[in-house]
């Protein structure tokens, strides 16, 4: 292994000039970098924070937030925090002594059985670094066995999460068949005409541009084709909406970020994976179980072990499975702290802001572009009066410290709401965007 180097040279070198480096070894002098990186040999240790700090406040937070596309603002319980904060649980790691871990083992348990209950499936593993890895290790444990087949993935799938699919799957010289979309939901009749055998069949729910899928019509297509179905799931849209258990969908997957952990720029965030029975072991990684020591006392153990540390590497399910045993354990104390109760009045919450935006929006001259098609707390809007650019619009927002949408063209941008939105942040947003209609492209 002392021999592996991830990148090649001609990367090496691209990845140095973009940063304005000359050479690897810059990298770890201490004189300033010709790409103006921070000097810290002359300085004292708090001319050296202040310079840290004049450089941090660069930075531009926003009070007012409507962009998600992935990864959405919710409130955090204080306690959520503080649980996540104690040393105990950020300095433990993975229980490679498992019968001495019986604390994270414990903390891993409680995460298991909360996803099972969210998702109505009937097992979890430990988590996986985010939600499109778990995306794409269902999508590799239902070639198993079906290598010729198809992998179906819906255009209405975040791209982010098809490409790392996309990458698994070009190990196996595959590419993903893209389902298309029909007024923003996935292509139904597409799945019941497609000619070849197909392995699986990925949606997600509510799809990447809001749309709420017919995700029963969709499993049960799945099924007529022989094929497995997985759901990519919002978790705090799981309060309102149908289980993965009642689509009959045979994985379950998706990002635990709303699910107590802020907004950051790439995370760390977790992601959650639960299957029926008959699949618990095709789940990657490892499954904790409770059982009772000789004395009769409360034990955690470790069930099952698929990676290739703990079992031969030929019989590994896959070697990139470590869990998130801290993101993990946050997600836990989250819905432990909101509850059944408060978990729907959030989402309640998000469906009620994220519609009276929409409605506001339209007002100011924005259209939503799926009118037909349910949502839950995001939409994409259009304009079609040629007055009001994406950029345009988002760059007047930005103005007013209101961090707008995700631009998707010129004319469309993908809107979300959640519980933090207020009516005045929305009825202002509204406001900026009819002025907007006054200034021609």
């Amino acid at each position: 292994m002392s021999d592996y180097t991830p990148h090649t040279g001609k990367q090496i070198e691209e990845m140095l000039s973009e940063i304005g480096i000359g050479g690897i070894s810059e990298l770890f002098s201490f004189e300033k970098a010709s790409g103006g990186a921070l000097s810290v040999s002359k300085r004292t240790q708090y001319g050296a924070e202040r310079e840290l700090k004049r450089i941090a406040a660069k930075n531009r937070p926003y009070e007012t937030v409507f962009l998600g596309a992935g990864a959405y603002r919710h409130y955090i319980p204080e306690v959520v925090r503080s649980i996540a904060a104690n040393p105990r649980f950020v300095t433990a790691y993975t229980p490679y002594q498992p019968e001495l871990s019986q604390g994270l083992l414990q903390a891993i348990f409680e995460y298991q059985s909360l996803i099972t209950r969210l998702t109505g499936l009937d097992a979890s593993n430990a988590s996986h670094y985010d939600g499109a890895a778990a995306a794409a290790e269902a999508v590799s444990a239902c070639l198993d066995g079906a290598p010729d087949s198809a992998v179906l993935i819906s255009e209405g799938v975040n791209p982010r999460i098809t490409e790392v699919i996309s990458a698994y799957l070009s190990a196996k010289d595959k590419k993903p068949v893209m389902v298309p979309l029909r007024d923003g939901g996935t292509d139904i009749e597409f799945i019941d005409n497609y000619g070849a055998s197909a392995a699986c069949v990925l949606i997600q729910q509510p799809n990447y541009y809001g749309v709420i899928e017919d995700a029963k019509r969709i499993g049960a297509a799945a099924r007529d084709k022989g094929a497995k179905y997985i759901m990519h799931t919002n978790p705090i849209s799981l309060a309102l909406l149908a289980a993965p258990s009642e689509c009959e969908a045979d994985f379950a997957t998706g990002e635990g970020q709303p699910l107590g952990l802020p907004l950051s720029f790439g995370g760390p965030y977790l992601g959650y994976i639960a299957v029926k029975e008959r699949y618990l072991r095709k789940l990657t990684g490892r499954i904790v179980g409770r059982t009772a020591d000789k004395e009769g006392q409360r034990a955690y153990v470790l069930t099952l072990q698929a990676r290739e540390q703990h079992i031969r590497r030929e019989k590994a399910a896959s070697s990139i499975c470590s869990n998130q045993a801290l993101c993990a354990l946050t997600a836990s104390a989250y819905l432990s702290a909101v509850g059944k109760d408060g978990l729907i009045k959030v989402a309640e919450s998000c469906v009620r802001n994220a519609h009276y935006l929409a409605r506001v929006l339209e007002a100011a001259g924005l259209r939503r572009k799926y009118g037909k098609s349910e949502f839950f707390h995001e939409f994409v809007t259009e304009d079609a009066s040629g007055l009001r650019s994406s950029s345009k619009v988002l760059k007047k927002l930005r103005g007013f410290g209101i961090l707008g949408g995700l631009k998707l063209s010129q004319r469309e941008i993908l809107w979300c709401a959640t519980e933090l939105n207020t009516r005045e942040e929305i009825e202002l947003a509204g406001k900026i965007v009819e002025e907007c209609g006054g200034e021609r492209i």
